[in-house]
């Protein structure tokens, strides 16, 4: 009994050693692959599929980061700002597509400011009911006609912290924290085991 205690003990031990490096090269593997595509698809137009193994995937991802780059110092000058515009207008009036349009460049731009200080703030809230509290990220701040004050809140779900649910909350009726947002993540991410051991509720 006591050598199958250490052996799963022992194996809980490697599989936990083992998943943070494992996660770590999927998420880079996926990373490399998607900004290598386009350029490998430009890559097997121009020299075919005679050439190296991962040759073509290595010289798409220098392309694509080099594209990007050049679009990037592009659209920072008058005649890129001018065209991107002209572009930007044309998309508004495609139906559907200017929802969409809009949306991802509104959290592209609140992410991309230096000035924003959405997701930067951690509050505790009592959701989905009274007696249970979770960790919200604070994106923004409203008024009602009263003038009372509603934190906009993304609430992310454990383990995965990229879904979640958007709602509004009385800034009174939450509690602020002095978690970092990437330190609430790691709590989220791991089920709470990474939560420090006092926290701010009353």
């Amino acid at each position: 009994m006591k050598n199958k205690s250490h052996f799963k003990q022992y194996i809980f031990t490697g599989l936990l050693s083992i998943l943070p490096i494992y996660a770590t090269y999927w998420i880079v593997k996926q990373l490399f692959l998607l900004f290598s595509s386009p350029g490998t698809k430009l890559y097997y137009l121009t020299f075919g599929n005679n050439t190296f193994k991962y040759l073509p995937e290595i010289t798409g991802f220098v392309l694509t980061i080099v594209s990007i780059y050049i679009v990037g110092r592009f659209v920072t000058n008058v005649l890129g700002k001018t065209i991107l515009s002209q572009l930007e207008r044309l998309v508004e009036r495609i139906p559907i597509v200017n929802l969409v349009y809009k949306t991802v460049k509104q959290i592209t731009e609140s992410l991309g400011s230096q000035n924003n200080n959405a997701f930067k703030k951690v509050i505790q809230l009592e959701y989905p009911r009274k007696g249970l509290w979770t960790l919200a990220m604070v994106t923004g701040e409203s008024t009602n006609k009263k003038g009372d004050i509603y934190y906009h809140l993304f609430v992310p779900t454990t383990p995965n912290p990229t879904s979640g649910y958007m709602i509004y909350a009385l800034k009174s009726d939450t509690i602020e924290t002095d978690l970092l947002v990437e330190e609430a993540l790691k709590i989220i991410i791991s089920g709470g085991m990474l939560a420090p051991s006092i926290n701010e509720l009353e």
